[in-house]
Formats: structure tokens, sequence, C-alpha cells
């Protein structure tokens, strides 16, 4: 499968971010879909806490920046997302069930601390966003 632009750049340009000990970003080598990497962090992110707890429509899923609310999140597609990196408790996950007509992924960062998932329309844009608040 064909990675996404702007993560296939960042993978080209840095191979990977951090350290075991910092956050980290994950080198080629060690990036997995997040089934195969982490398969309880997967079941735990997928399980809907009540009956049809994922169903979230368009009008509220597609909702980036600002307005956007955590809890509408699609947690049927947590085990299909590619796990890039891991820091502050929490996962940076790449979503192929969305894509950009640039072909860019969905992108999630998901904690134990948030009600659901900080999404992006990009890996990009993930990245952009942590430069600006760090």
């Amino acid at each position: 499968m064909e990675l996404p632009p702007s993560y296939r750049q960042f993978l080209l340009f840095a191979g990977g971010w951090g350290s075991d000990d910092d956050c980290c970003l994950l080198r080629v080598k060690e990036v997995g879909w997040l089934r195969d990497v982490d398969p309880s962090r997967a079941e735990s992110w997928s399980t809907p806490k009540r009956e049809n707890s994922w169903s979230v429509p368009d009008e509220l899923y597609f909702v980036y920046g600002q307005e956007q609310d955590p809890i509408h999140m699609r947690g049927e597609y947590v085990p299909d997302t590619l796990l890039a990196g891991y820091w502050a408790d929490g996962v940076a996950l790449l979503n192929p069930h969305v894509r950009t007509p640039e072909d860019e992924w969905e992108t999630w960062y998901l904690a134990p601390w948030l009600p659901g998932a900080n999404r992006y329309r990009s890996f990009w844009d993930l990245a952009a966003h942590e430069l600006r608040t760090s």
C-alpha cells in the first residue's frame, strides 16, 4: 500500500523522530497496522462504550480544527489505522478509510485522557499543529 504523500515525505526526510525515552515518530521498519503492532490498544479504542456510540454522521465527523468535537470519531476505523508514533501517553495514527483528493490520509491523535480522537486532514496537519503548540 502506498503511504500518503506528506507522511512519505516525512519518512524520506527524517526516517523517524525522537527516541524511545521521549516522544517518537516511528522509523519505517517500526511502522505497522495498529491491530498487529498494538492489538490491545486497537481493541480497547475500537470497542464502543455504549451501543451505536461510533455511528457518527458525516456532518459531525468531517469537522476539523477548533470546531471539532473529539468524541465524534469512528471507532470501527481504529484497527485499520497505521501506527506512526507515540507521545504523551497517546498514539499518532493514519486512517486509510478517509482520504483527501490529494491521497492524504486522515491522521488521528488518540490518548487515554481524550474523550475520542483529535483528527487532522493529513499527517502534515498534525505535524504543523504539534509544532505550533509545542
